[in-house]
């Protein structure tokens, strides 16, 4: 057995979506912060992304996180996230595997039944609540950044699918919003396909027509991700979505190819940007709950904790929790014969 790279792994998921926590293996990377290091990463490593994540390893729903040193004095670790197509710079899902690997694990202390943590990402600091029993994280809740709608019933000319509204909001990524039913679509998991090219054709409609930059760090741009919503199902939820990850470039003249992942669970970032969006239109208040169901059934629970400025826009300081599980540890070789070192791609499930 012969081996150029080691990657040590655990395998965990957050109400159902992927999230690899990669624990060894990662070369040192330059930067003063974790967004600098996650550019480092970008980069000059990004191999170690296209690895993780393209088949043989990887799929195309699955996320990858990696723990690395955190730059900030205040900060009990950091946590660089990857998808198929981006180094994000929050998710809310991830968020919640790298807490649950952290503590079940043993590289960071359990105190048991709450444990505070605060963790370093590319979009800034995140303080942390794990509520633990047993040895188990049994839920997750966390402060996230703050939130802000930048558009608010925009027409949208989607190829393919004529004009439609959508909202354009940051909940941690840039999301293009829009409701379900004007494409006639419900956002349950067995329509995957067709919300996912719905959601795609949207985002890339939306990108050339509504670019958008973060106030603060303007090279955080988008909208790189999209999200369809619908009226709740159960009596205990106040809505659904499904967001649909990039997972290669859309084309336009083929609306029939794929080329996104739906995520499995109800996505934290998107939770957060759907209510900075219903809080713009006065429909969501400070100190309410809003649980969002996700094309699974599965739930997050966020929550208006104040208000914010940032930059021109108002903004919220969301809340979010949810559950994670650890399902597997893995060790990922390399051998210098492999014809697929980056993994690859292939079109009858990446488009």
């Amino acid at each position: 057995m012969r081996s150029t790279r080691m990657i040590t792994a655990v395998e965990a998921h957050a109400e159902g979506e992927g999230g690899r926590v990669i624990t060894g293996g990662m070369p040192p990377l330059k930067g003063a912060s974790v967004f600098e290091q996650m550019q480092d990463m970008e980069a000059h490593h990004d191999d170690i992304r296209l690895m993780m994540l393209r088949e043989p390893r990887g799929n195309p729903a699955l996320c990858c996180n990696a723990i690395v040193p955190a730059s900030h004095p205040d900060a009990d670790a950091g946590f660089i996230i990857m998808e198929q197509t981006e180094y994000p710079p929050m998710s809310g899902s991830n968020t919640i595997c790298v807490t649950t690997v952290l503590l079940e694990t043993g590289i960071l202390p359990m105190m048991e039944p709450v444990t505070n943590l605060t963790l370093e990402t590319p979009a800034g600091l995140i303080q942390v609540t794990a509520h633990c029993k047993d040895g188990k994280v049994t839920r997750v809740s966390f402060l996230n950044v703050p939130a802000f709608a930048i558009h608010l019933d925009v027409p949208l000319d989607v190829p393919g699918h004529g004009q439609i509204t959508v909202d354009i909001a940051w909940g941690g990524m840039f999301y293009v919003i829009a409701d379900a039913a004007q494409f006639g679509i419900d956002p349950r998991a067995q329509n995957g396909s067709a919300i996912v090219r719905a959601s795609e054709a949207m985002r890339a409609a939306a990108v050339a027509q509504y670019p958008v930059s973060h106030p603060e760090n303007p090279a955080l741009t988008g909208p790189t991700i999209s999200q369809l919503n619908a009226a709740p199902l159960a009596p205990d939820t106040h809505g659904r979505g499904a967001v649909t990850v990039s997972s290669g470039a859309y084309d336009p003249n083929r609306p029939d190819r794929l080329s996104g992942a739906l995520d499995r669970s109800p996505c934290g970032t998107g939770t957060c940007a759907k209510m900075a969006v219903l809080h713009a239109k006065g429909l969501l208040e400070v100190g309410q709950d809003y649980v969002n169901a996700g094309p699974l059934g599965t739930t997050f629970t966020g929550r208006i904790e104040g208000l914010a400025k940032v930059g021109d826009h108002d903004a919220i300081i969301p809340s979010l929790s949810g559950r994670g599980w650890i399902y597997g540890v893995s060790q990922y070789m390399l051998d210098p014969s492999d014809p697929f070192p980056q993994g690859y791609t292939v079109g009858d499930i990446w488009g």
